[in-house]
């Protein structure tokens, strides 16, 4: 348990949704298409919690060739299509979210249009009146703390007073970098054996496997 906070921020993929399996797999399906193969596992190993632009930059330096023009419209598009057909909202998040007692916020990596999407086909969009920020608002995404500060300048909530929810290593230190205090979250169908200690060496002060845990360590 930690002291309750004022503003709890939530990561959207991998946390509120299970979503992180489905996008990475709908990555290394353009990458193979592309010629340019990489198991699905190295994909969430170094791409999980990390924006689409930044992915993109380091493929090009990885694999030493520009990515085809079209890769992000091609991504965005397949990705949206396996998100219709198969995206749930995380077991319990619509239940914590109804009750928690804390004021609530996302912050995410993605676009605000796949952020939106993602919250909406899952029915958990009407919690967050329209407290939702993106990467992509930022100058740096995450490991970077730019998109949790500038969060809590938005909610006009000090630094130390949030809470951050996050399921990558990425996202992680980003919070920690903020001065936030990190809960990691390893209940996803991305979630590997091992995970949860990968989150605590990365700095989340606890982890949890089930949404319905959160109030308890929340302190409510």
């Amino acid at each position: 348990m930690i002291p309750p906070p004022e503003l709890v921020i939530f990561d959207c993929d991998g946390v509120l949704v299970d979503s992180e399996l489905i996008a990475c797999q709908s990555v290394a399906m353009c990458l193979n298409d592309a010629d340019l193969h990489m198991p699905l596992d190295e994909v969430i190993q170094s791409y999980m919690g990390v924006s689409t632009q930044t992915m993109m930059d380091d493929l090009t330096q990885r694999f030493g060739r520009c990515l085809p023009v079209n890769f992000a419209d091609v991504l965005q598009r397949r990705t949206r299509e396996a998100f219709d057909s198969n995206l749930k909202a995380m077991d319990g998040a619509a239940q914590i979210l109804q009750s928690i007692q804390f004021r609530i916020c996302v912050a995410s990596s993605s676009s605000p249009e796949r952020i939106l999407h993602s919250l909406e086909i899952t029915g958990l969009l009407e919690f967050f009146n329209g407290n939702i920020f993106s990467a992509t608002q930022v100058g740096r995404g995450k490991p970077a703390p730019d998109l949790f500060l500038f969060t809590a300048r938005q909610m006009s909530v000090p630094a130390k007073d949030c809470v951050v929810v996050e399921d990558s290593i990425p996202g992680v230190q980003a919070g920690c970098a903020a001065g936030m205090r990190v809960l990691g979250f390893t209940g996803g169908s991305h979630c590997r054996p091992g995970h949860g200690y990968s989150l605590r060496e990365a700095g989340a002060m606890e982890t949890f496997n089930t949404m319905l845990r959160l109030p308890t360590l929340l302190g409510s």
